[in-house]
């Protein structure tokens, strides 16, 4: 039997230097009695995996708004493949790959219904603004578990938080997912949009496609073991491969973020969550009684935008049905 106490002194004897030591982590808000069997990052991915919230991103927006197709992106699938991204540079460098996966599966905990245009709606309307990297350590911290929260390490919390810009995180696991994220939505989001019709290869860079590669799977492993050639005590790029991202970076907001084909419906789905904010802001009363909670200890608009925050895309449209659109007349 491998025990957590096996398996803390095995990351001793085997994990790069630069590595965080299950053994080492700085803890939980609420102490607990430790796993027999899992570290405490483990432990960590288990929590999120089994959270209601990990299972709601299935049914929210990555790039293309509720795609009719099988094999779009959706805000699950684009978890998972930075999760796998992240592990496989984790492993390369010797760091420490359970606490990179639990970060890597909690980052985007906290994204709204309908992709960005969701989160620039809600920002629009809090006093303070939105951002789904605070979310999701809201999440975590607050609102699963019936407002007891996950009670997750320091470290994934940490990573969570800084996984999109703002401070680095503290450990290296949580910059490899900083990176990995970058890395998993320029390449499926080309993915998907090769798919729809919207760009062809013969519209991507030249220049960076060079460096990168032209198939998917090519960029991908050229980006992953760029990443493992350039780091040691920091996650870094090569100058030349990270010029190449940055540039398919730019092409994709200038052909298929800002495209109105792949964007054309976001004013009705920010319209639709407007309305849906202003309603329960003036009828709390008709919130679940968890969000209720929130509004009497927080306010109207904080549980209110947590309400609407972790709605799915198809959620979020059959309440605006329900709430405001008249039914057919049915005759008995």
């Amino acid at each position: 039997m491998m025990t957590r106490l096996d398996q803390e002194q095995r990351e001793r004897e085997i994990l790069s230097p630069y590595a965080c030591l299950s053994a080492d982590s700085r803890g939980r808000e609420r102490p607990e009695e430790e796993c027999l069997v899992r570290t405490c990052f483990q432990r960590d991915v288990d929590r999120i995996v089994h959270s209601k919230s990990f299972r709601r991103l299935m049914h929210k927006t990555q790039v293309f708004l509720r795609p009719e197709g099988d094999h779009y992106r959706t805000r699950m699938t684009h978890t998972l493949e930075v999760a796998r991204i992240a592990r496989t540079i984790a492993c390369g460098l010797n760091l420490n790959e359970p606490l990179t996966e639990a970060i890597a599966l909690g980052h985007d905990l906290g994204h709204t219904p309908f992709g960005h245009a969701g989160e620039r709606l809600l920002s629009s309307l809090m006093p303070d603004g939105f951002r789904h990297y605070e979310q999701s350590l809201r999440i975590v911290d607050v609102l699963e578990k019936d407002g007891e929260g996950l009670n997750l390490t320091y470290e994934v919390r940490n990573g969570i938080l800084c996984h999109t810009r703002g401070e680095q995180a503290v450990t290296l696991e949580g910059r490899i997912v900083r990176l990995a994220d970058r890395i998993a939505y320029i390449n499926h989001d080309i993915d998907d949009a090769l798919r729809a019709g919207i760009l062809t290869d013969e519209d991507l860079p030249k220049d960076a496609a060079a460096v990168l590669g032209t198939r998917y799977s090519a960029r991908i492993n050229t980006l992953i073991c760029d990443i493992i050639e350039h780091s040691a005590d920091d996650i870094c790029q090569g100058e030349e491969v990270k010029a190449a991202m940055d540039r398919m970076h730019a092409f994709l907001f200038q052909s298929v973020y800002t495209n109105p084909v792949a964007k054309g419906e976001e004013v009705k789905a920010q319209a639709l969550l407007k309305r849906l904010f202003e309603y329960y802001v003036e009828h709390t009363g008709e919130l679940p009684d968890e969000f209720q909670k929130i509004a009497a200890r927080e306010g109207e608009k904080r549980a209110v935008c947590d309400y609407i925050a972790g709605m799915t895309d198809k959620f979020s449209m059959d309440l605006y049905e329900a709430l405001f659109i008249p039914l057919r007349w049915a005759q008995k």
